[in-house]
């Protein structure tokens, strides 16, 4: 596989990981905090299976594990202890939106703020991934 067909890979996932990004931020705007957090996921997923197609230019594992995208794209040790926490952070998430065991729980966690900060922190996260397989 050449690298233009790499890149076009990468700018595929990456559109996909901007446009869950949007989502979140019409889902905080309609005030479903439950898929904030999925979409922000969400987004952080595809933004490293971008990653992934530009480090390693092969198909990325079919999880939804961040943690094992990350070190998959060989990114775990460039990662900072606090993007690390985030992941963790966000890593329940994706099933507990689909799933909730707890939706009066998650609901009492999962505030306007929280979500917001949330947004904020996976924009970052995504920002600093995109530096990795920036043209």
């Amino acid at each position: 596989m050449d690298q233009i067909e790499i890149q076009e890979k990468a700018d595929y996932w990456n559109d996909l990981s901007q446009y869950d990004l949007e989502t979140a931020r019409v889902m905080l705007d309609g005030r479903r905090y439950l898929y904030v957090g999925f979409m922000c996921h969400q987004s952080v997923e595809k933004a490293l299976k971008a990653c992934h197609w530009f480090m390693i230019q092969a198909e990325p594992e079919y999880t939804h594990s961040l943690s094992r995208l990350a070190r998959k794209a060989g990114l775990i040790a460039e990662l900072s202890e606090s993007q690390k926490s985030f992941i963790d952070l966000l890593e329940p998430m994706n099933i507990e939106a689909r799933y909730p065991t707890d939706k009066a729980k998650l609901s009492k966690v999962l505030t306007h703020e929280r979500c917001e900060q949330i947004l904020a922190s996976t924009r970052g996260l995504v920002e600093w991934l995109r530096k990795k397989y920036a043209k």
